[in-house]
């Protein structure tokens, strides 16, 4: 499998426009590999950047099912992202594990909890450098 360059461009831009700037250098190492040119090229260049449904709106899809798997580890990538690109007010994040409580369980909406807690630290963290 093989993408053309455009493609490939366009799929490093939003994944830097999903995880915040720069997060899409990691997957430079693995530029040939076709597991990586099908994340880059499909799941970012033609999934994550289309416009059906808009950024906000795809990544709480990916909230949902990621609550699911109980990762806190995801839920604040995701997170961490959402905040760098301003997608969702503190009050927003903060109700984010209370409806989920009811649909995920205990158990897994406290990884929820957990990993947007931990991207609200790293926004601060952040803040303070500045």
């Amino acid at each position: 499998m093989s993408i053309d360059e455009a493609q490939w461009q366009k799929g490093l831009e939003v994944f830097d426009q999903v995880y915040g700037p720069g997060s899409s250098e990691m997957t430079l190492p693995y530029r040939d590999s076709a597991f990586n040119q099908e994340i880059v090229g499909n799941q970012f260049a033609n999934l994550w950047g289309s416009d059906i449904l808009s950024m906000r709106e795809k990544r709480l899809l990916v909230l949902g099912v990621t609550a699911m798997l109980g990762r806190t580890d995801l839920v604040e990538i995701q997170m961490n992202g959402a905040l760098i690109n301003g997608e969702f007010t503190d009050e927003e994040l903060d109700f984010m594990p209370l409806f989920l409580l009811f649909y995920a369980g205990a158990g897994n909406t406290t990884t929820v909890f957990r990993g947007i807690e931990a991207a609200k630290a790293r926004r601060k963290a952040r803040e303070a450098e500045k």
